[in-house]
């Protein structure tokens, strides 16, 4: 026989064979085993021998995927610490109330979900049975991120255990009367209960991730010791095809976050039909998450299967499970018995043989319901071995079915996720097979009654003493967070001053500040400064050696720059969250420690820096679930605008994040022209989300990476600053008749007013007053404020209409962003308004010729001041042309 190893080359052809004849001794021992005993005997002891050498301590690379069975056999299942019976009682009370709840909802037309919990309910239960720990206990308790769609069996359970009344379970999806619940988890509508908003999929899975992080993060940092905090993520495998769902599964393993485990409930179905149709899911993810570093456990055969197993002898039944895939498993769930003695063991004759030791009962309980996902003793042991496993996270794949004990009409079929409701007669079979006494009187009035075996009965007692034992309630969000003090005020005042001849960019003003506040005796080890590895080029190179750059092992290398004053440090108690080139983990980073102080009852003052294309653009989800969540920081769209970042370009040009962050109504936000205006809108934020009055909103703030010189901050423009609008520079009419109007300029763009205000007054002798709009969102949602108000008779008048009041000639407003930002509150004020803007797509240029092109620049500013004016006769038209022609348009 010609010898494999010299056949196949290979990166073991690079290492030096100390011993050719031994080699070739091993490959003909295998050889002769393939022959004798075929390639499935040879296979197995290869994999024996991989197992032993594991066990041995010799590294070697892993298989990346294992057979299609359980990682923990039955022999190895730890003792069940509980009450089987019990707790099977408990689980089909809430399977019921969870398909009640959602079919009683249907008559509104209202929708639901009833086959994920159907299919995930033993999952949840025995966590919340042994494992979840609640928020009364000592630490924080665990962090539940739960399946969005599986939310009624949550509500059924807190139901069976008196946090829920009927009236609210009927309410299930209809809000506006306040006695509601929401369709999924959803912290800021029911903020006692739900922590983490989940059901835009993927973002979950993902910030469990940085949850688990962030919670070493603060360990680390001796803020709150959460050694005891475990994070779990109930995910299906459909949501797995989500780039989020995957993107930090290094990380997790890399910083072996063994404080985490994912729980896929692979019921092979996702919203319209098979996850992996001609392929096997669960093998799929066993091969990423190993192949990540994760620890992964398999629960996927329930205690049926277990005869099966024994009876195969040659491998065949292990064989094809392995090549049978997904599709084929969901049709062999819904036909009977002769269709799968034909179709799955009629595939070899060895399978065939070991189909006529089973009965049809055993065949059918196989393959219709026995999965290890369906079954607590399964679900616990796989529980129990993550909690133990250290040095990774862990992933539980559990098999289960997708409807399951909702009927043939609901069990593994392709349209189970739009199917709201089951008939009354389903109920009744449900009834049978739950084994729960409700009688055939309590349909009467047409519609499936709720359950509930007493407010004393054995299965609330024992329900609310595992809790208790576990630390209370859980799901739940707590908040004990005591307000933050102010800083002291010199970090402030030294923006208040100004820059004096020097320039600077607002960014940098930004960064002076924060690291100013860093340094507060009180607050300042609070804040948490996170970027996306460009943190040089926002200037925060300097936080560097003082405030370190997080990571668990320290810094194991020494750096290249460490003879220099501001060298790269990593440090275990670092502050800094530099995240790598991830806004995604970066954002999920912020939003971790933006809820801490529910989280963890400790209140974090995070600040996340990024070039502001690639923030509400791009993670804009993540923005939603933040405000989902209640958290609370500084978010910095550095670099802003659309004409500022010099030669960068189309995808670096933003002229619509405000825009989009006006979307939101959590979000605050500025476009702050100058460095003291950043110290007031900062300080008074601190005190809005910090303060005894906390607020759950957040703030976004652009800044500029163009360097200017700072003006001295004026006398009594703090309130205009943080309403959004106060004057800036008056106009010296040239004489008393002289034509005069008003520029309005946000962000970098009041440079470009300035200019034109000198060109207006030198060469048109027209005067204009030059306005700082620091904010169109806050003037926008004030004058909306006023508008609800008057609908209940209450008349107010907007801000943005008082300033402005009286204030002579049309209003020209200009900034780097599209017009539809400025124009947002044109609405508002009572003079003539236009806008100029940066519509359009962007391009690499000049900072003079990007403005040029958008027509937004100096000359520009002036023309369009000029066509006002003469559009209200105040000027000759004539005077246009002219300036058109001077300025070179």
């Amino acid at each position: 026989m010609t010898d494999p190893v010299a056949t196949l080359p290979s990166e073991l052809d690079q290492l030096p064979d100390r011993d050719p004849e031994e080699t070739a001794e091993w490959a003909a021992s295998l050889d002769a085993v393939t022959k004798a005993a075929g390639p499935h005997r040879a296979a197995y002891l290869m994999r024996r021998s991989l197992q032993h050498a594991e066990g041995a301590g010799i590294a070697l690379p892993k298989l990346l995927e294992s057979d299609y069975v359980n990682t923990i056999p039955t022999s190895a299942e730890p003792a069940f610490d509980g009450d089987l019976e019990m707790e099977s009682r408990i689980t089909a009370w809430n399977r019921w109330n969870a398909a009640a709840m959602v079919t009683r909802g249907a008559r509104y037309g209202v929708g639901g979900h009833i086959a994920t919990f159907a299919s995930a309910a033993w999952l949840y239960e025995t966590g919340f049975n042994h494992f979840f720990r609640g928020k009364e206990g000592d630490g924080s308790g665990d962090q539940l991120y739960i399946q969005g769609h599986a939310s009624p069996g949550i509500y059924a359970r807190a139901f069976l255990d008196g946090r829920l009344s009927e009236q609210q379970l009927d309410n299930f999806r209809q809000e506006s009367g306040g006695d509601g619940l929401p369709s999924y988890p959803h912290p800021r509508r029911l903020p006692w209960l739900w922590e983490f908003p989940t059901v835009s999929m993927g973002l979950g899975p993902l910030s469990a991730i940085y949850q688990a992080r962030f919670n070493r993060y603060l360990t680390n940092r001796k803020i709150k010791d959460t050694s005891n905090s475990h994070v779990w993520a109930f995910l299906g495998d459909g949501e797995m095809d989500e780039p989020e769902s995957t993107a930090a599964l290094a990380l997790a393993a890399r910083e072996q976050l063994d404080n985490l485990t994912f729980v896929i409930n692979c019921n092979l179905q996702r919203l319209d039909g098979p996850v992996r149709a001609n392929f096997r899911v669960v093998q799929e993810l066993e091969g990423a998450f190993r192949g990540a570093g994760w620890n992964v456990i398999k629960t996927l055969w329930g205690n049926a299967w277990d005869e099966l197993f024994q009876l195969d002898t040659t491998g065949a039944l292990i064989r094809r499970l392995r090549e049978v895939p997904d599709a084929q498993f969901q049709t062999y769930a819904t036909r009977d018995v002769a269709y799968i003695r034909e179709h799955f063991f009629g595939a070899e004759p060895a399978l065939a043989e070991l189909a006529k030791l089973l009965s049809d009962a055993k065949i059918a309980e196989c393959f219709y319901s026995s999965r290890g996902g369906h079954e607590a003793r399964k679900v616990y042991a796989a529980y129990r071995a993550a909690l133990e496993h250290k040095g990774a996270p862990t992933v539980i794949l559990a098999q289960t079915v997708k409807g399951y004990t909702l009927g043939k009409g609901f069990e593994s079929k392709n349209a189970n996720h739009q199917m709201k409701k089951l008939s009354i007669d389903e109920f009744k079979g449900m009834r049978e097979l739950l084994g729960l006494p409700i009688p055939d009187s309590a349909f009467e009035d047409g519609l499936v009654p709720y359950g509930h075996p007493g407010a004393d009965s054995p299965e609330v007692r024992y329900l609310q003493e595992r809790r208790a034992a576990l630390g209370g309630p859980a799901p739940a969000r707590r908040v004990h967070a005591a307000a933050l003090p102010q800083p002291e005020e010199r970090a402030f005042k030294a923006l208040y001053k100004g820059s004096g001849k020097q320039e600077m960019a607002t960014t940098m003003a930004f960064v002076r500040l924060v690291k100013d506040l860093m340094r507060d005796k009180e607050t300042g080890r609070r804040w948490v400064p996170i970027v996306p590895d460009e943190a040089r080029t926002f200037g925060m190179e300097s936080l560097f050696p003082s405030a370190g750059i997080y990571s668990p092992l320290g810094q194991t290398y020494e750096p290249v720059d460490r003879d220099q004053l501001m060298y790269y440090k990593e440090a275990k108690d670092g502050q800094i969250l530099n995240e790598g080139i991830t806004e995604a983990g970066a954002m999920a980073d912020f939003i971790a420690a933006a809820s801490s102080y529910a989280t963890h009852g400790e209140t974090m003052i995070p600040f996340y820096i990024f070039y502001s294309m690639f923030g509400w653009q791009r993670t804009g989800d993540q923005m939603w679930q933040l405000a989902d969540q209640l958290g609370k920081g500084f978010i910095v769209g550095a670099t802003a605008g659309r004409t500022t970042l010099t030669g960068e370009g189309l995808q670096h040009a933003d002229g619509h994040s405000h825009l989009i962050a006006s979307t939101n109504p959590a979000s605050l936000n500025y476009d702050p022209a100058f460095a003291y205006e950043i110290a007031v809108i900062v300080k008074d934020g601190l005190r809005r989300m910090y303060g005894p009055d906390a607020e759950n909103v957040f703030y976004y703030l652009t800044v500029y990476n163009e360097p200017k010189q700072q003006p001295a901050m004026p006398e009594g423009v703090e309130e205009g600053i943080v309403k959004g609008l106060y004057r800036f520079k008056e106009g010296t009419p040239a004489s008393a008749d002289a034509p005069r109007l008003q520029l309005l300029g946000s962000g970098t763009a009041i440079h470009w007013a300035l200019k034109a205000q000198e060109l207006l007054a030198a060469d048109w002798g027209v005067t204009a007053d030059v306005w700082s709009a620091t904010s169109w969102g806050e003037l926008r949602r004030e004058a909306l404020e006023c508008d609800e108000a008057l609908l209940r008779g209450e008349e107010r008048v907007p801000y943005v209409t008082q300033a402005l009041s009286g204030a002579p000639g049309p209003v020209l407003a200009v900034s780097d962003w599209m017009r539809a930002v400025p124009d947002s509150i044109s609405q508002w004020v009572e003079q003539d308004w236009s806008s100029l803007g940066t519509d359009g797509f962007g391009l690499s240029d000049t900072r003079e010729g990007a403005r040029r092109h958008f027509g937004v620049d100096a000359e520009s500013v002036a023309v369009a001041a000029l066509a006002q004016l003469a559009r209200r006769g105040e000027i000759p038209a004539s005077k246009v042309k002219e300036a058109r022609e001077k300025y070179g348009l």
